[in-house]
């Protein structure tokens, strides 16, 4: 069961929960998974009905864009002139209203779940208000909301998660109990930590797309499961007391200087041809 949603004031439809790629190729975490088995995973995200597949030149480098090419769905989208939209990632407020006074974004990818809630002082309202879809990614906290603090004890040593300060020793102490609280909360609801945590960023607004990344077909079938959890209005702000943003301790990067809080987008003025 796969919901449709619309992204962006144009009505780009897409299904309500995307596939990240960015884990099964090398460069990020780890170094990436057989690529028979990732375009296998890809084929039953397709089937199960998931029509937003998550790429970038940057994963792998290069490579993760080759392998989602091989499973053909893309010169089929082209062909069916499908592929025209403008979307934005890790934008400024500023960027994105900028870019949208040029020409209409459709969307905006950020990094958004129960313990990334940065962008909810500016990003999200005024994706809001001007009519842009939200496509969040890491919206399992990098793998935190799934498996909690051991999930650090499997991390391989070339895995950029080992750098973010949120997995280091000092920090992940404290965060566990974020996860603990969670995995108590999933108990009472009959679901597991990572369906709660996916149905709360579902359940954010209409124009959310959230594009939970895996390498394991079981991992996708519990994400799609996700769409089944139902939740109220105390139960969503139970959850954002849980993972308020004081309660998480480290920055949510490595490399915060490429995140939208240290990345406005330059006057035009001062380029040079």
């Amino acid at each position: 069961m796969v919901r449709r949603m619309k992204l962006g004031s144009q009505g780009l439809e897409v299904s309500a929960q995307g596939l990240g790629c960015m884990s099964m190729s090398s460069g990020f975490y780890g170094s990436g998974k057989p690529e028979a088995d990732m375009i296998d995973l890809i084929h039953r995200a397709i089937d199960s009905g998931i029509t937003f597949l998550d790429t970038s030149d940057c994963y792998g480098p290069h490579t993760n864009e080759a392998l989602l090419g091989k499973m053909g769905e893309l010169k089929k989208l082209v062909e069916e002139g499908k592929i025209k939209y403008v979307g934005l990632s890790e934008a400024s407020a500023s960027t994105i209203r900028r870019a949208h006074a040029v020409l209409p974004i459709t969307a905006v990818q950020i990094e958004w779940s129960l313990w990334t809630r940065d962008v909810e002082e500016e990003i999200i309202p005024t994706c809001q208000e001007l009519g842009i879809g939200i496509v969040a990614y890491s919206p399992l906290g990098r793998g935190f909301l799934s498996s909690g603090a051991k999930m650090v004890e499997t991390l391989s040593t070339d895995d950029v998660r080992k750098d973010m300060p949120r997995f280091k020793p000092e920090n992940l102490e404290h965060n566990k109990k974020i996860f603990e609280q969670v995995s108590e909360m999933a108990a009472k609801k009959g679901c597991t930590p990572s369906q709660l945590a996916l149905a709360w960023v579902h359940l954010k607004g209409t124009n959310v797309c959230p594009i939970p990344g895996t390498t394991k077909i079981e991992n996708l079938r519990q994400n799609i499961g996700a769409l089944a959890v139902e939740l109220t209005e105390e139960e969503m702000a139970e959850l954002e007391s849980i993972a308020s943003a004081d309660a998480v301790k480290g920055g949510r990067n490595a490399y915060m200087s490429l995140t939208w809080s240290n990345r406005d987008t330059p006057p035009l003025s001062s380029w040079k041809p």
